[in-house]
């Protein structure tokens, strides 16, 4: 009762072959739906990517900012 005997172990292996396997319509649909997941995993990749380059340039833009206003302050002191 704690393991399989053979024929569970066939019946999962021809299970595996007829999904995964042959040139039949169901392998071709596991097979699409594999490269489905791995693009999917690339675009939730990428969005990852994209959203800590926005961060990092906003991070720039306000320490660019500060600078800016520094600058300015600088200035009027040294005019006056």
């Amino acid at each position: 009762m704690g393991t399989f005997s053979i024929w569970h172990w066939l019946i999962v292996l021809v299970v595996v072959l007829v999904l995964f396997g042959g040139k039949g319509k169901i392998s071709a649909l596991m097979g699409d739906f594999g490269k489905g997941l791995k693009s999917f995993k690339k675009g939730m990749k990428d969005d990852e990517i994209t959203e800590t380059s926005n961060d990092e340039a906003k991070v720039l833009k306000s320490e660019a900012s500060d600078v800016t206003e520094k600058a300015s302050e600088d200035k009027d002191k040294a005019a006056s």
